[in-house]
């Protein structure tokens, strides 16, 4: 959630910068709906104030009865009227995007910018297999057997396609405790009240699962639950930052269709990932985003993988996010680069919605604080690039030594 004290100090500001996230935002009616709520709250206070005040003058007289019993009755109507109108303003405030910062370029996906590039893209004396085709040889999963069980869009890891996925892992929960991320494991289902502290509710209501009988949901992605974990909680400064880093499945509805870029294992219902969360004062979220993206980077460099980091436009970027950096590697079989970690900063979003705060050590007041999240990575999309960018000509795939190690040390 925004912060609506700015809306109201500075609404020229806040409404460019929510045009740049999101055109088509009623900003107006946000503004609105909060001063109806604001002029009914001074006219409820200012009536309980006459009704206290009426109290302590003294004798009761009839008079002065009649007028608390009329006063009483003003009260409870602008009390509803009051309710009605901050459900109608939170009906808008809970659909608004984050604002984004200044340096985010204006645009959608056209304008996203390329930081920079690592790695050399792989040249091959033959035509490059896609992933589909070097499973075909290698049988790294079976899109068949999992088709069986569960449907379309789910995958069934063979053996070897399970060693992959582990020995990955292993190497990313490495890489992120030696960038002081602490590992940790949360639920896989989340009430509806963690899926608004995450900013999924309600503006995402049907792109995840739900368990009805339960009243519970199924996490699109461990952000979800990490937001969670110090919700409703004021934090000592000397605590931050707080760094998690956790390996979970993530489940998707993805009610759209796929277009042929997104075929295989690239967008599926449930995939494992790894995921880098932390907590910050706000005057550190800046770099904590720099440092956090350099992490992820770590694992694709230890992999030989070429890549590219890319500040995305503010209409590209996430709802909840007011920057995003995505990690794209190159998939030589589709001759194209493909995200595999996305790395935002929410800045007091999240925190806000949730109540994470951390005590001022100079004023001694609760402040809300920073979020960022970041994938490390999305296993499936990695397993692609990997079998694209180190396939051979007799499409057998040559894994990089780091991995190759992992890989032999298992079972």
């Amino acid at each position: 959630m925004i912060d609506l004290h700015l809306l109201r100090t500075n609404p020229t500001d806040v409404i460019a910068r929510l045009t740049k996230k999101d055109p088509d935002f009623p900003t107006h009616e946000l503004i609105e709906k909060d001063r109806i709520v604001r002029e009914l709250q001074i006219a409820v206070e200012s009536l309980r104030s006459e009704k206290n005040n009426l109290s302590k003058g003294g004798a009761v007289t009839q008079e002065v009865r009649e007028k608390s019993i009329a006063l009483g009755k003003q009260l409870k109507e602008d009390e509803t009227k009051l309710a009605a109108a901050q459900e109608a303003l939170n009906h808008v405030w809970l659909r608004c995007p984050n604002l984004p910062e200044d340096e985010v370029p204006v645009g959608n996906k056209a304008e996203n910018v390329t930081v920079r590039s690592w790695g050399t893209i792989p040249q091959f004396s033959f035509t490059p297999r896609n992933h589909l085709q070097l499973n075909d040889i290698n049988k790294w999963f079976d899109l068949d057997v999992a088709a069986k069980m569960s449907g379309a869009q789910f995958v069934y890891y063979t053996p070897m396609g399970t060693k992959i996925i582990y020995a990955l892992t292993q190497m990313m929960l490495k890489n992120n405790a030696r960038h002081n991320f602490l590992p940790v494991i949360p639920p896989y289902l989340v009430t509806e009240k963690a899926l608004y502290n995450g900013g999924n509710l309600p503006k995402f209501a049907g792109d995840f699962y739900e368990v009805k009988e339960d009243n519970l949901c199924l996490i699109p992605t461990a952000e979800v639950s990490l937001t969670n974990v110090h919700a409703d909680e004021i934090l000592e400064e000397t605590q931050l930052p707080i760094r998690y880093t956790s390996w979970t499945s993530c489940f998707r509805r993805e009610a759209g269709g796929y277009g042929a870029a997104e075929r295989g294992i690239i967008r599926i219902h449930q995939f494992e990932k790894v995921e880098l969360y932390a907590i910050t004062k706000p005057q550190d979220s800046r770099q904590e985003l720099e440092q956090m993206v350099g992490c992820a980077e770590s694992i694709l460099q230890q992999l030989g993988l070429a890549y590219q980091v890319v500040l995305l436009a503010g209409q590209d970027c996430s709802f909840g996010s007011a920057k995003t950096y995505d990690l794209e590697v190159w998939l030589p079989g589709q001759n194209r680069h493909q995200e595999v970690s996305s790395a935002s900063n929410c800045t007091d979003f999240q925190a806000r919605r949730a109540q994470i705060r951390y005590r001022n050590a100079e004023t001694k007041k609760p402040t809300l604080a920073h979020t960022l999240n970041a994938s490390s990575l999305a296993l499936p999309r990695l397993m692609v690039a990997l079998m694209e960018q180190y396939q051979q000509e007799d499409g057998s795939i040559k894994l990089p030594k780091a991995l190759q190690e992992i890989v032999d040390a298992l079972w």
